[in-house]
């Protein structure tokens, strides 16, 4: 699959605020206001799989088997 094929999944605009994202956390830039509302954005996402899933325990698992192998 080339970058393409690969972007071409991607919405533009959220496509656009990956590669800004990128782009400044390859030049060491921090910034606390965008940090802050990325975390607000993964505790809202986290909860909506949680409501929509329930509690997900798939670490124990994936872990003994990569043990076994």
């Amino acid at each position: 699959m080339n970058k393409e094929q690969s972007n071409a999944d991607l919405p533009h605009t959220l496509f656009t605020q990956m590669q800004e994202a990128v782009e400044r956390a390859a030049k060491g830039n921090r910034d606390p206001e965008t940090m802050r509302k990325a975390c607000i954005d993964m505790d809202q996402l986290r909860e909506q799989i949680r409501k929509r899933e329930g509690i997900l325990d798939i670490g124990v698992a994936a872990i003994r088997e990569l043990r076994e192998a």
